[in-house]
């Protein structure tokens, strides 16, 4: 693709611009954005994110133009699976509505700076080693399992790891503001703000394992990785309060979100197979009968999958409430029943 480092350095100066101007424009004054103002906010960031995909494709042709198109829509799939875990986070610890989007503004940072620093560790290692592939490929067929049959299992926000800092922190149990440190009886103790923070940290450090894997599954330029994750996370926070109620409706979206996990899994093994170097598989000759799936069909696979996950969910959700409906209205039938 033939980035040079003074791209990178524009590119990565406009991404932090955007966050400065997100936190002194919406963040810094605690206030619940209302859906207007969500609505208008994702649909700029989510124009900006096709508009660039565009870009990618006229400059740099429509092959990198398709892995970025692809590379985005698995990235804000993986983003708003994400928002799940934030929401079940801030009503575990009970965060003040007025106060969740800078809880997420934080929780965003510290997720680009996390898959930065695997984008980084993810390219050296593919720039050197193409048996990573076959690594890469396992792991995503693992948390395509896991996805799809341990979602949800765990509280978060009350997890061995959430356990563990509050035996090491002297904590409050009230909020004070938004502020992260309180001083009481002359002691200093950290307040649940900070706790929360802690707990997104950590969630984003899981969340990176699934999604830089996932991505460089359908390309290979560490560009176009870090910026469809760029635009993946920007907008998150105005899409939480914008989508809150429906996040609960979407109960396919993991099983959706394994579907394309393991299909990039097997992608990823495919095309270890088709450049393989290791001498104990195939007497470390590549194995080129092995197809190499197109970029095209990536993207039609995924778009699919998450147009039927969401169709699904909320299909079942609406059967699930007439049906509940038709309980209740059966139910004051029988009890307002007239006697014989």
């Amino acid at each position: 693709m033939g980035v040079t480092p003074l791209v990178w350095i524009i590119t990565i100066a406009v991404t932090i611009a955007f966050f400065v101007f997100e936190f002194f424009a919406h963040v810094r004054k605690p206030h619940e954005p209302t859906v207007a103002e969500s609505a208008r906010w994702s649909a700029f960031y989510i124009g900006l994110a096709l508009l660039f995909g565009v870009g990618i494709g006229v400059f740099s042709g429509w092959t990198f133009g398709g892995e970025y198109f692809a590379g985005y829509l698995t990235e804000k799939a993986l983003s708003i699976d994400n928002l799940f875990v934030f929401l079940i986070i801030m009503t575990g610890f009970a965060v003040p509505k007025i106060y969740q989007q800078k809880v997420l503004m934080v929780g965003i940072v510290i997720a680009l700076i996390m898959r930065g620093a695997f984008i980084a560790v993810g390219a050296a290692l593919i720039e050197n080693f193409s048996w990573i592939f076959y690594i890469f490929g396992a792991l995503l067929l693992f948390l395509a399992y896991r996805q799809a049959f341990a979602h949800g299992d765990s509280d978060p926000a009350n997890g061995k790891f959430m356990q563990f800092v509050r035996r090491v922190l002297p904590v409050s149990e009230q909020y004070n503001d938004d502020k992260l440190t309180v001083k009481k009886g002359g002691k200093r103790f950290v307040t649940p703000m900070l706790l929360v923070i802690i707990a997104i940290g950590f969630i984003d450090l899981v969340f990176a394992v699934d999604s830089i894997p996932a991505i460089y599954g359908l390309t290979n330029e560490a560009y176009i990785v870090f910026t469809a994750n760029a635009f993946a996370l920007m907008g998150l926070r105005q899409l939480y309060f914008l989508i809150g109620g429906l996040l609960e409706r979407l109960v396919y979206l993991a099983q959706g979100l394994a579907v394309i996990l393991a299909f990039i899994g097997v992608k990823l093994v495919l095309h270890a197979m088709h450049v393989n170097e290791l001498p104990f598989i195939n007497g470390g000759e590549p194995m080129l009968w092995a197809p190499e799936i197109p970029i095209w069909f990536s993207l039609l696979f995924i778009a699919a999958t998450v147009a039927v996950a969401t169709w699904l969910s909320l299909r079942k959700t609406r059967n699930d409430r007439q049906a509940k409906e038709r309980e209740t209205f059966d139910g004051e039938k029988v009890i307002h029943a007239p006697e014989d």
